[in-house]
């Protein structure tokens, strides 16, 4: 089989090799992949900067779609045939998490699946919603599935509520969508006006270019009577918490996801204080909570926005494209078979 690998850190460094095609074990599935799609994460663990100890070489990416080429002994959950998707924390089946079931996740610590082929446990597969492409099934294991845990696992959103969905990545459009079908009232900012255009009709109330309005925070408590939203979904770390902070309403919360902003960043202590905010920090989700989110995209019938898809071959180009950040949606990656 074929899969991408890096024997150094750098978007130069990933080259396409040829191996063995791997078989399983004893509760195991061999799973052929028909589209993968990337995440930020991916990228700079890439580059070097997210995992710098990583042991190379090794294969990257975390989230795939495909189905069912064979079984380990024992295994009776799947059949050949079956559409699957990965789950990304093999090792988080339900519960909240912990050190011990958050241990393992796909595209590192455990390789990842940017490959024809994978061997994955029984248990660190989901079954595929039946209305939705590989492709747009590709993209649901961290972006969807964030989504879901930030707004719904957590917290007492109601419908009227109001959140603010930060950006136009894939966390971001899932969370637009999952919001507005929940009656949710929803804030999207951006830096581009042509994107906030497109996710009007993916169910944003209002919309804030930050680079005409750098202080949005402002703007949110405009829109919401000087009240501030009940949840804002971070995803920028450094750059922008400190106006998701000024953002949210007293005792509202801050789901803290991404550090597309960097990793170190100062705090004002006392808009803390004074927000009595509560900041929580996701890692994404567990199997149960994927399954509740597939329940739901099946029930109301939601697709994905994807920007752009690239053929196996050509995965490099996808890693670049997501490191110019110009991408509204998910960037997938589809197998030439």
């Amino acid at each position: 089989m074929k899969s991408w690998q890096i024997s150094r850190f750098g978007l130069e460094a990933l080259t396409l090799v040829d191996q063995a095609e791997p078989r399983p074990g004893p509760g195991e599935v061999l799973v052929r992949w028909r589209a993968q799609s990337l995440n930020y994460r991916d990228l700079v663990i890439v580059q070097g900067t997210y995992l710098p100890g990583l042991p190379l070489p090794f294969t990257p990416l975390s989230d795939a779609a495909g189905e069912v080429a064979a079984l380990g002994e024992g295994v009776t959950a799947w059949k050949v045939g079956d559409r699957v998707i990965g789950h990304y924390i093999q090792s988080w089946l339900e519960g909240p998490p912990t050190p011990e079931n958050t241990r393992l996740s796909l595209g590192a610590p455990l390789p990842g699946v940017l490959a024809e082929y994978s061997v994955l446990p029984a248990h660190g597969l989901v079954p595929l919603p039946a209305h939705l492409s590989y492709a747009e099934r590709a993209t649901l294991p961290i972006a969807a599935l964030t989504a879901w845990n930030a707004l719904f696992t957590t917290g007492d959103l109601r419908p009227g509520g109001t959140v603010v969905l930060e950006g136009t990545g894939g966390v971001s459009l899932f969370g637009l969508q999952l919001a507005h079908t929940a009656g949710l009232r929803t804030i999207v900012t951006s830096s581009s006006d042509e994107k906030l255009a497109r996710a009007r009709p993916l169910g944003a109330d209002e919309t804030i270019n930050y680079r005409t309005t750098p202080r949005w925070s402002g703007r949110v408590r405009e829109l919401t009577g000087g009240r501030g939203a009940d949840v804002v979904l971070e995803v920028g770390g450094p750059a922008t918490f400190n106006e998701a902070l000024c953002a949210v309403r007293l005792g509202g919360r801050i789901a803290f996801i991404g550090f597309l902003g960097g990793t170190s960043m100062q705090l004002d202590a006392v808009e803390l204080i004074r927000s009595g905010a509560t900041v929580h920090a996701l890692r994404v989700g567990s199997r149960a909570m994927f399954h509740d989110l597939l329940r739901t995209l099946e029930q109301h019938q939601l697709h994905p926005p994807i920007d752009r898809e690239f053929p196996f071959a050509d995965a490099p180009a996808a890693f670049r494209h997501l490191a110019r950040a110009a991408h509204y949606g998910k960037i997938v990656v589809r197998s030439d078979a």
